[in-house]
């Protein structure tokens, strides 16, 4: 998931140091973080991430400096209903259990976030599984790999499946002042952003500041990007010869979200152009135009926002 992404930079910062790896394994009800959340602390007592957004994280970092000096792997459970739930801060009416394991070859192998690093460099996803008998994790058989942040019952005992995605990436085709806009919004959001438009005029630093320019044709750009599932495209150029074969080249591939800037008078146009450039029904259907969820958007930053909600919804299958 997207919010592991600070942890896995810093287990690559923190290599061949002391560390502890805690991880939200089960919730119940109203849970502060979702399975699969990591938080990874140092010997030192810094650490990154959160499985609990603050509630539990006193009582985790003494887990983890325990399990650092050698103690054995634990899981922690923390509820309403727990004599110390107040204690360590989990009010919310929810529940959670997190794992605490030592970052090591008999708990998590350090080699796991090398191997992960490198899988969502390639733009793959990786699964890896935990014994919670015994607190070592693996790698999850390729053939599995659908199935994630979840337990699962095992001859042994109950086994944790935590699904690693490429990095999320958003593709805008048009360097227009809505496309300033939702790169920003992106970048906030952890969405790593290429702006891709032939108009050097358009296509400049000074309007994208931090952003990765790409000034090849979007056809040819997107097709070089390779969008899957953890990836969305957005055209907003409002120019045919920029727009069309952008979404052309993002209906061709397994982009999570494709959407394109236009009213619905000009989509219906545009649903034209594509079918007589031989792309099918279905996949034109996939087309979220107008683009971006229906908020009474005025003004470019109001039309990114939207845009955005669509994007994050598309990435969670919400949409």
């Amino acid at each position: 998931m997207a919010e592991n992404d600070s942890v896995l930079a810093a287990a690559r910062d923190w290599k061949g140091e002391k560390l502890a790896l805690a991880t939200v394994v089960s919730t119940w009800g109203s849970a502060p973080r979702p399975r699969g959340s990591h938080m990874l602390v140092h010997a030192d007592g810094r650490f990154e991430g959160s499985v609990s957004g603050g509630c539990v994280e006193s009582d985790i970092l003494q887990t983890a400096a325990e399990v650092i000096a050698g103690a054995p792997f634990q899981v922690r459970n923390y509820g309403v209903a727990d004599a110390a739930a107040w204690e360590v801060g989990l009010p919310c009416g929810g529940e959670i259990a997190v794992m605490v394991q030592p970052v090591s070859a008999e708990g998590f192998d350090p080699e796991l976030f090398d191997r992960i690093a490198e899988a969502r460099g390639q733009g793959d996803a990786l699964t890896v599984t935990t014994d919670l008998a015994t607190g070592h994790s693996d790698l999850r058989p390729a053939e599995s790999s659908h199935q994630s942040n979840t337990l699962m019952g095992a001859e042994t005992g109950e086994v944790f499946l935590n699904r690693y995605d490429p990095p999320r990436r958003l593709l805008i085709v048009g360097a227009v002042q809505i496309a300033q806009a939702l790169a920003g919004l992106a970048r906030e959001l952890g969405i790593a952003t290429v702006v891709i438009d032939p108009r050097a005029r358009f296509l400049t630093e000074e309007r994208f500041p931090g952003v990765t320019l790409d000034d090849r044709w979007p056809d040819e750009a997107i097709a070089a990007y390779r969008p899957g599932p953890a990836t969305a495209v957005v055209t907003l150029s409002h120019d045919i010869k920029i727009d069309d074969p952008g979404l052309i080249a993002a209906l061709a591939s397994d982009a999570a979200y494709v959407g394109a800037l236009g009213s619905r008078r000009s989509h219906a146009a545009r649903r034209d152009r594509l079918a007589a450039a031989g792309v099918t029904a279905d996949k034109i259907d996939r087309i979220d135009a107008p683009v971006g969820i229906d908020i009474g958007a005025i003004g470019p930053s109001e039309i990114a926002l939207s845009i955005a909600a669509a994007m994050v919804g598309a990435f969670h299958d919400k949409r």
